[in-house]
Order: structure tokens, then C-alpha cells, then sequence
């Protein structure tokens, strides 16, 4: 019996890590991605300012998974026959599957933007950004398109940048609040804490298209700028044809395939719509793990009318974190903290997290890079 996790993002890597410790030794565990490394998504934006911590954000999949990890990209899924089809060709069969594709930056088809706005999700992204943020020159604007949690924390590590030049960081957003999915308290946090750091924050501003000089915007005006960078949404992966699929509570997509983390449009198990995040990729990857146990199990038992009954998830985090430069904002439960309370609390999420997935140097090393960054730091009230 073979055991597929498709992607190793947060919810391919926490599932597949889960899977190992709980899985019969009769059950063949083998997880694709096209990369030989986990990325640490949420704290790519420090790559930006921070080149030397590409090495603290990424995991190398074999130091960190006992099991067969082939390197491949996922082209197409089936959920209903249990097979993927990777690099175009080769068909991978699976007897329960888990898709965990993530997602990809979505461009709307809005005319130019895809050709002159850099997206954020890869190493090759950050670095891009960094080498255009360095040919800017006083007087020059970069604009960052969408304030959701990406665009607040790459628009924060380009005005720390531009701290000691005359180049405007200029951040836009189509609703009328930073964070647009998150509560109105953490928005008022997060946009005082992007006005502090000297990022000039445009709401209620929607972009229609770009090309090489200027953004144009829905109001019919143009946006002169210098440097594009774009995070205004996101799309499904290539295998699911850029579609994330809605799944209920049990993260069920097809007969023995389950859906987990950005890769999909999770509805809970109050019928809320789960926002796409690492922390609800976590923890649905342990649900995950579970429901794909008991089909495992209801398979290995033999052939039967008997429906399993499968975990349901529930959306339930315990707050909200965002980097803002040098500076944070995080939420939990009714209580706003910024400074170096913040700091340390998105520190200890990140080391956490690497810990849980077995990369216990990349924490230390996270912890200490942090430490460096933020010991001279005044608090922020």
C-alpha cells in the first residue's frame, strides 16, 4: 500500500512528518516536490534586506523525512483515481493521497502586471526584489501591490532599506484596510506600525494594469514608480489548473484524497471559510493525518460498505503575527502587543515551527540571527 504526500510546503511536510510516526511499517510513505528544500514562506521577506538568512529558512527534505522523497514536479491530479502525473509524463499511483501544492501568485490578467511586478514566493523572488531595491536611486518609488501579510512585511523590509535615502515605499491595497482579512484592532496595529516605519500606505486603491513606468489604477489615474513589487492574491497550482477546490471539514477531495493547506478553499466545521495561512496549514495537516490513518486502516481491514468516520477540522488559532521591519505587531486573543514583545513572540513561533519539523539547527540559527538584528533595538510602545 502506497501513502502519497503531493508538495512540502507547511501542510505537505507537517503531514508527512505526522504520517511517519503513525503509519504501519507496511504502508509505503513517499512525498513530490519539485524542490529539494522546505521554504520557510513566512519569513521570506527578511531574504529581502537579509541575504544570509535564505540559509536559516530552508530545510533539506531528506535531513528532515525517513521516507522515499522523490523530486518532481506535480503536472496534474486525479483525486478520484488516486494518481498524479509528474514531470508531464510519469503516472504515480497512490493508494491514499494527500494534495499540498500550495498555492501561486495570482495576476488576475491584469494587463502588464505579470511582465513588470515581482511576486514573493520563492528565494529567487527575494533576491530578485533585493537586486531591483539597490538600483533605486533618491527620489525613486517602489510600490507594493496588496497589503495582506506578505505585501505588509516586504513593504516594511524595503522601508528599512530605504531608512537612509530619499526612496518612497509605497504600499497600495484594493479594500480599505491593511490585512483586509483580519480583525479591525490588528489592522489599525499593523497599518500605525507601516506608517512608523515610513511606508506610505494607499487603501481603498485598486490596480488595473501596469507597464514598465507606472501602475494604472482603478480610478482611471497613473501611479508613476521605479520598482514594482506584486502579493495581491493567490491562485491554485498548475496541477489543479490554478483552481483551489472547495473542501469540507474532513479535507476530503476525492474518494481517497485529501486537500490540505493553501493547495485548497477549506470550509470548517462551522461552515467558516478558513483563511489561507500557515497556521491553518498546520493544523489541518494534523487532520490530515488522521483521516488518511483511518483509511488506511479501513483499506488494510479488507473490502466493506462501511463508511469511516473522519476528524473534522475546525479554524481555531490562538492569534495573529506580521514583521514590520524592525518592528512587529501580533495578536492574541483581545490583546495587541508591538515591540519587542511582538519580536520575540514571531521569533519564538518561527524556532518552533522549525522544531517541530526537525530542524533544530535552522531554529538555533533562526534565534540567534534574530537576537543580532534586534538587541540594540529600542522598544516600541
Amino acid at each position: 500500500m502506497r501513502v502519497a504526500v503531493l508538495g512540502s510546503g507547511y501542510a505537505g511536510l507537517t503531514l508527512a512528518r505526522k504520517l511517519e510516526q503513525t503509519l504501519p511499517d507496511s504502508v509505503s510513505l513517499v512525498v513530490v516536490d519539485e524542490e529539494p528544500e522546505h521554504l520557510v514562506q513566512h519569513e521570506l521577506h527578511r531574504v529581502v534586506r537579509r541575504p544570509s538568512l535564505a540559509d536559516e529558512i530552508t530545510v533539506d527534505l531528506d535531513a528532515v523525512l525517513d521516507c522515499e522523497v522523490r523530486q518532481a514536479t506535480v503536472t496534474d491530479v486525479s483525486p478520484d483515481e488516486g494518481t498524479a502525473t509528474l514531470d508531464g509524463s510519469e503516472t504515480l499511483s497512490y493508494d491514499v493521497g494527500a494534495v499540498c501544492l500550495g498555492a501561486q501568485t495570482a495576476f488576475y490578467d491584469l494587463p502588464g502586471v505579470r511582465e513588470h511586478a515581482a511576486p514573493l514566493k520563492r528565494l529567487d523572488d527575494a533576491r530578485e526584489i533585493r537586486e531591483q531595491f539597490l538600483d533605486l536611486g533618491d527620489g525613486d518609488r517602489v510600490v507594493v501591490g496588496g497589503a495582506g501579510l506578505s505585501g505588509v512585511q516586504v513593504a516594511g523590509e524595503l522601508a528599512e532599506m530605504a531608512s537612509d535615502s530619499d526612496i518612497e515605499v509605497l504600499l497600495l491595497e484594493q479594500e480599505d484596510a491593511v490585512a483586509p482579512s483580519f480583525p479591525a484592532s490588528f489592522q489599525s496595529a499593523v497599518h500605525d506600525a507601516l506608517v512608523d516605519a515610513g511606508v506610505t500606505v494607499r487603501t481603498g486603491t485598486g490596480v488595473a494594469g501596469a507597464d514598465a513606468d507606472a501602475i494604472a489604477l482603478e480610478d482611471g489615474t497613473d501611479l508613476a514608480m521605479d520598482q514594482f513589487v506584486w502579493t495581491g492574491g493567490i491562485e491554485g497550482s498548475p496541477a489543479l489548473d490554478a483552481d483551489r477546490p472547495v473542501v469540507r471539514a474532513d479535507l476530503r477531495l476525492g474518494e481517497s484524497t485529501f486537500a490540505v493547506g493553501d493547495a485548497a478553499r477549506v470550509v470548517d466545521s462551522d461552515g467558516e471559510a478558513v483563511p489561507a495561512s500557515a497556521a491553518a496549514a498546520i493544523r489541518e495537516a494534523r487532520v490530515a493525518a488522521d483521516n488518511i490513518g483511518t483509511l488506511v486502516d479501513q483499506q488494510q481491514g479488507g473490502p466493506g460498505d462501511f463508511q469511516p468516520r473522519l476528524t473534522q477540522y475546525q479554524f481555531n488559532v490562538p492569534g495573529w503575527l506580521v514583521s514590520v521591519g524592525d518592528d512587529a505587531v501580533a495578536k492574541v486573543g483581545p490583546s495587541i502587543l508591538t515591540g519587542r514583545a511582538a519580536l520575540a513572540l514571531k521569533t519564538t513561533v518561527g524556532a518552533g515551527y522549525l522544531g517541530t519539523v526537525g530542524a533544530v539547527q535552522n531554529a538555533v540559527d533562526l534565534v540567534s540571527e534574530e537576537l543580532d538584528l534586534h538587541d540594540e533595538k529600542p522598544d516600541s510602545e
